[in-house]
């Protein structure tokens, strides 16, 4: 598969930042026909050197950074697991919330039976912590920034929906009318701060959602 569609934020020796398209896995699924994915893409086009470090929803779109060598690897991800690094969401949400900004902080697990759905449980599941503000309200729908502070599967649409604002075109959490409201899930992440590596310069990137 090509590269086509993905577009690259920023590039030296040791990483590479990349804005990957929704409906595009980060890494390979289970599945010999779901192998088509971004670190595929990259690795069979040039960058045979390229290691995966964090991962996006195959139907969120926005920046990703990947590592060049195993030190770097290494590093990027010890910022990610130790939150040194910042990442922001543009998104859209059904309807109107009543503030303008505000926290959500609600557990989090998988959950087997609908999978591939994650839950809120205030028994089993692990901390989640997310920020919201409102960046623009429309008559439907608002564009809100999503700042997820710990990084759990589905986060940011679980948390949202859990508030009664599912993100548009989300296929697994949305009502029917948030779902037809736009052809893709409405998550794109747009904004991804860090400290290089190799010069310990901290780096922040912006990349404006298409939607």
């Amino acid at each position: 598969m090509p590269l086509s569609q993905v577009r690259f934020i920023h590039q030296d020796e040791h990483i590479l930042l990349v804005s990957k398209p929704s409906m595009l896995l980060s890494v390979p699924g289970r599945a010999e026909d779901n192998r088509d994915c971004l670190i595929t893409r990259l690795q069979e086009n040039g960058y045979p050197e390229a290691r995966i470090v964090h991962r996006l929803d195959w139907e969120t779109s926005g920046l990703i950074i990947l590592a060049r060598d195993a030190d770097t690897h290494r590093e990027l991800s010890r910022q990610f697991h130790d939150r040194e690094t910042e990442k922001a969401y543009t998104a859209l949400c059904w309807g109107q919330p009543e503030l303008d900004s505000g926290r959500i902080e609600l557990p989090l697990r998988y959950d087997p039976p609908t999978k591939p759905r994650h839950v809120v449980d205030h028994e089993q599941g692990k901390h989640a912590l997310t920020f919201w503000r409102v960046l623009e309200r429309h008559a439907e729908h608002c564009r809100v920034e999503l700042t997820p502070i710990t990084g759990r599967s589905h986060q940011l649409r679980v948390h949202m929906l859990a508030i009664g604002h599912p993100l548009l075109g989300d296929g697994l959490y949305a009502h029917e009318q948030a779902l037809k409201a736009y052809p893709r899930l409405c998550l794109h992440a747009c904004m991804l701060a860090f400290t290089h590596p190799a010069s310990g310069e901290r780096l922040r990137f912006e990349d404006p959602a298409p939607f």
